[in-house]
């Protein structure tokens, strides 16, 4: 499944082209909130599509100009290259999943 998230630097080149020069002045114009607004300019959030649709009808931009799509880091793909690294570690176990150590002592008084 692909990812994607708001081009905010497109967004606000072209609101502001449009007087909006602000989250407040885009959230005025469009009705979508101010603080939803700075999370997807933050990439915090991925925009809903009737947020792509309602920023997109504002400033006529496609939808496909907002977004900016970057494939996941797959979770196997992840693991395996850690795996792999694992592999040349003295005392591990050749394809051993990497895991957190753990670090709880037992002090005796």
């Amino acid at each position: 499944m692909a990812m994607y998230r708001l081009r905010s630097d497109l967004l606000l080149k072209t609101a502001s082209a449009h007087g909006d020069r602000s989250c407040y002045a885009i959230a005025k114009r469009t009705g979508i909130a101010e603080s939803t607004l700075s999370r997807l300019r933050r990439g915090v959030a991925k925009p809903a599509a009737e947020t792509l649709l309602v920023l997109s009808q504002a400033y006529g931009l496609s939808v496909d100009e907002l977004i900016d799509r970057h494939p996941p880091a797959d979770a196997r793909e992840v693991e395996s290259r850690a795996t792999a690294q694992n592999d040349d570690a003295p005392g591990v176990e050749p394809g051993a999943p990497v895991g957190p150590v753990s670090t709880s002592t037992s002090q005796q008084k």
